[in-house]
C-alpha cells in the first residue's frame, strides 16, 4: 500500500511539473531558479 501510493505521488508530481519545463532550456531555467533561491536563503 505504501509503495502504491508513494507512486501516485511520484506521477501526480510529475505531471504537474514537466509540462512546466518543455524543453532542455527550461528545465535549466527551473532549476538555476531553484539555485538562486537557495543562495539567497542562506545568505539570511
Amino acid at each position: 500500500m505504501k509503495r502504491f501510493v508513494a507512486l501516485m505521488l511520484l506521477s501526480l508530481f510529475s505531471v504537474a511539473v514537466l509540462p512546466g519545463c518543455n524543453t532542455v532550456k527550461g528545465f535549466g531555467k527551473d532549476v538555476q531558479k531553484v539555485g538562486e533561491k537557495v543562495e539567497e536563503s542562506s545568505g539570511k
